[in-house]
């Protein structure tokens, strides 16, 4: 990534967005980082990662109003909603950004069976406010965040772009197949070039407290019981940030074109290709933490999957390997936990 580019960095404050944001600082680029930081979790967590990026919070609170870094001359941030058709348009105008890598999102399987409304504002508004912005103002690429539960209850495995994922059993999952063919459609009518990654389980220090990690690391740490469901018998595709954000940087510079089998479209899964079952995960936190958990066995939640498991086969071919092991990458993640919060 010699070339320095203008990139705008969607859920910056968020747990991948952060890393992503940090990384293309250091390399020099100018990045812009958006967030409306929202209350699904603590938003204390997201100010400290801003704090990371050189973003004081009182800055950071502002609405639509960038503020630079005091760590990163290249780098600002700007509190804004997607889904605002006043802000977001003026700010594409005025920035005339070269990439777009849009990260946020209402995250959680769960929370949307609760809160549908904020899923359509968020993921499927906030996401057309995204490519409107691509489409007035040119971008060389636009890579979003997809995530792997497009494929349902997919019953073959490894999953693969090339499965049909028509069978969404969460309205998360379903907004973020709607980003699909959204993207599609403005690849097809505009020649905006666009990349979707299909995340899948991505884990690691500073990661959301909504996710299995964190909610098993503080109980375990505080001798509360953890709730496991369907009774263990759950394998996840779990995936070290470093190797999501080192496939995010390798997909940016390597956008679709008009001489691929879909012009200017493309999906990506992007996992660790090599599933570990929950209750291994719960052993290796367990050995890290020096702590044995108390389980609550539980029945499967609504919405959610027994397993994922990425064919990652063709991000391979672009140069992408996931090479951390859980047991490494559950060390560092207790490493910082540890030290931030015990």
């Amino acid at each position: 990534m010699e070339v320095q580019k203008k990139i705008l960095v969607t859920g910056a404050a968020g747990f991948i967005g952060f890393y992503v944001s940090k990384k293309l600082a250091e390399a020099g680029h100018k990045v812009l980082g958006l967030d409306n930081i929202n209350a699904y979790y603590d938003v204390n967590l997201k100010y400290a990662r801003l704090a990371e990026l050189g973003i004081e919070r009182a800055a950071a609170e502002l609405w639509n109003t960038p503020t630079v870094s005091d760590k990163y001359p290249a780098l600002r941030f700007v509190r804004m909603n997607l889904e605002d058709r006043d802000e977001m348009p003026k700010l594409f105008k005025a920035e005339k950004f070269d990439s777009v890598i849009h990260l946020g999102a209402q995250a959680g399987v769960r929370y949307s069976i609760e809160n549908p409304e904020t899923y359509i504002d968020s993921n499927i508004v906030g996401f057309l406010t995204i490519l409107e912005g691509c489409r007035h103002n040119p971008v060389e690429h636009l890579v979003y965040a997809s995530s792997s539960s497009v494929y349902g209850e997919n019953a073959k495995v490894p999953f693969s772009e090339e499965d049909r994922v028509d069978h969404p059993i969460s309205l998360y999952a379903a907004t973020k197949k709607s980003n699909e063919l959204m993207a599609y459609t403005y690849s097809h009518l505009y020649k905006i070039p666009t990349t979707g990654l299909r995340f899948f389980t991505v884990y690691g220090p500073w990661g959301r407290p909504d996710m299995a990690p964190m909610l098993f690391a503080k109980a375990i740490s505080e001798d509360q019981p953890i709730k496991v469901f369907n009774h263990g018998d759950m394998s996840r595709d779990f995936t070290y940030i470093d190797d999501i954000v080192q496939g995010i940087l390798i997909t940016l510079n390597n956008p679709p074109t008009a001489e691929k089998e879909q012009p200017f479209y493309q999906l990506f899964n992007i996992g660790n290709g090599s599933p570990v079952s929950l209750m291994d995960f719960i052993e290796t936190l367990e050995k890290k933490l020096g702590k044995t958990a108390q389980k609550i066995m539980m029945d499967m939640q609504p919405g959610d999957v027994p397993r994922t498991w990425a064919d990652t086969s063709a991000l391979q071919a672009l140069g992408y390997a996931s090479t951390t092991s859980v047991e490494e990458g559950v060390e560092r993640f207790v490493g910082w936990w540890e030290s931030s919060f015990v």
